[in-house]
């Protein structure tokens, strides 16, 4: 473990801090903490924005979570250490350090993250996304039945200590940054997806 694995993980921090939704919405004029949910992510940008802009944030938000953990691992880094510069992306993303310490749901930042660890895992992650939104219709909902399963994926396909780890911290922090939704899920005002 070098020096420099350590600079990746702040660099993926970093990385993950960066609000590409936000940045998208700034240049189209609007403030996107200040219209739909409030939330920096693509769901809100798809809101409130429009598709094409939404798209954009969404692969940006998942390349966040991809590009420094794949970096570490074709140098042949530690697993640990590509584990953590995935929760680093997502922690930069939830935890902007441009905005406060605050910031979005983390929900594409982690696919690409658990992406990046195990393509197979991330495939299923993002396919059960996509069923539960075509059943359900709510964005929120959808991660949250999509990272639930993470786990028991993780164990199934992986069967590694260290992912399953990672795979419960990424679970943990969806249902924490989740806590609004889930109260108006249960209260029956979440709004669906593409409902401006």
């Amino acid at each position: 473990m070098s020096s420099m694995d350590y600079i990746l993980i702040i660099l993926s921090y970093l990385m993950g801090s960066i609000p590409f939704g936000l940045v998208i919405a700034k240049l189209k004029g609007i403030d996107l903490r200040r219209h739909g949910s409030g939330n920096i992510g693509a769901t809100n940008v798809l809101r409130v924005v429009g598709k094409k802009e939404a798209l954009f944030t969404l692969l940006a938000d998942i390349l966040k979570g991809m590009i420094i953990p794949l970096v570490i691992a074709s140098k042949g880094g530690p697993e640990s250490f590509v584990v953590l510069s995935g929760i680093a992306a997502v922690l930069g993303h939830d935890f902007s350090i441009f905005l406060g310490f605050r910031g979005g749901k983390g929900v594409a930042t982690s696919l690409g993250a658990v992406l990046a660890y195990e393509p197979v895992v991330g495939f299923i992650t993002i396919s059960l996304w996509l069923l539960s939104a075509f059943v359900f219709k709510y964005s929120s909902l959808s991660a949250l039945i999509a990272f639930a399963l993470l786990p028991l994926n993780v164990i199934i396909f992986q069967k590694d200590s260290t992912g399953i780890v990672f795979s419960l911290v990424l679970c943990f922090l969806i249902f924490v940054k989740h806590r609004e939704n889930l109260k108006r899920l249960m209260e029956g005002t979440e709004p669906r997806i593409g409902k401006r």
